[in-house]
């Protein structure tokens, strides 16, 4: 499927001369996305920056689609442009402003310096740089440094992916200090991109954080048809509190485990409101356990 995101991208590659390395490709369209109203994509911080993995994904798709190219020079990816069509006439007035904007201002910085100014005006999304050293002075990194939560409260978590983008779901769990993601998807699929189990653990690792999967701890898909309104979700749960966690109650306490050590999990499924979604049931079982009395709970 064309998403217009997709000429987004296809657009900047269009008006730098058909051809950006990964990283600047990266800085400038996290840079087009500050000036739109309604952004494009999501970022977070990784290795070298600001990193939105849906545009990575998107470029994938576009060479498989044969307007992109990819090809390695040295230690770095290049993409390049192949499709002659006229991407920049393709996008919105108010997009194609924000595009001549960032080539009007940034066009000539090197690499190092778009990386600078980004780290620089932009410190969230530096946090998990590899190459601080490399770029700012003592004092500029400990501004960077200083963005970073980190907190000794223990505290065990729950969010839902529904309605967020993978970029804005990984940025919670960060800014909230979390360890580990815990899926209680009985199934971890999901159709939206992003969120079934290879995609979503490797987002979590390049953001620092551990993935594991319990399934033993999920709902059959088939028993969560008909569900209407709180009443039905009520019934399933209390069907699900006295058999599944009854009978999978050693998984249970492993996790009770994972979340002890770790002291700020996060349980994770797709719905957002947590009374929608069996791992409400989860977190409160947890909540009742001896080894877990010093812990709080958060609903993300």
């Amino acid at each position: 499927m064309f998403y217009y995101r997709r000429k987004i991208i296809l657009a900047l590659l269009q008006k730098f001369d058909g051809e950006l390395l990964s990283t600047p490709l990266q800085k400038y369209l996290f840079l087009v996305t500050r000036l739109q109203k309604d952004k494009a994509f999501d970022f977070i911080p990784y290795k070298y920056g600001c990193y939105s993995l849906q545009a990575n994904h998107d470029l994938t798709v576009l060479e498989k689609m044969g307007y992109v190219t990819r090809e390695q020079k040295k230690n770095a990816i290049s993409w390049k442009l192949v499709s002659t069509d006229d991407f920049m006439g393709a996008i919105k007035k108010e997009d194609l402003s924000c595009l001549n904007n960032v080539h009007r201002t940034f066009s000539d910085y090197c690499t190092n310096d778009l990386i600078k100014h980004t780290y620089l005006n932009y410190p969230f999304w530096a946090i998990n740089s590899t190459i601080l050293n490399n770029i700012l002075s003592e004092e500029e990194r400990t501004k960077v440094l200083q963005q970073k939560k980190q907190s000794d409260e223990n505290r065990l978590f729950t969010i839902g992916y529904e309605g967020v983008s993978l970029e804005m779901y990984i940025n919670k769990l960060i800014l909230n200090d979390i360890k580990v993601l815990c899926d209680v998807r009985k199934n971890s699929y999901s159709q939206k991109w992003g969120f079934s189990k290879a995609t979503l653990q490797d987002a979590c690792e390049k953001a620092g954080i551990k993935f594991i999967h319990i399934p033993q701890l999920g709902i059959e898909s088939d028993e969560r048809r008909e569900l209407n309104v709180l009443s039905d979700y009520k019934r399933l749960f209390a069907s699900y509190d006295a058999t599944t966690l009854v009978e999978n109650d050693k998984y249970l306490l492993e996790l009770a485990g994972i979340v002890s050590t770790n002291h700020r999990v996060a349980l994770t499924c797709f719905e957002k409101d947590v009374q929608m979604c069996h791992r409400g049931v989860v977190a409160s079982k947890l909540m009742t356990l001896e080894s877990l009395k010093s812990f709080t709970r958060k609903d993300l």
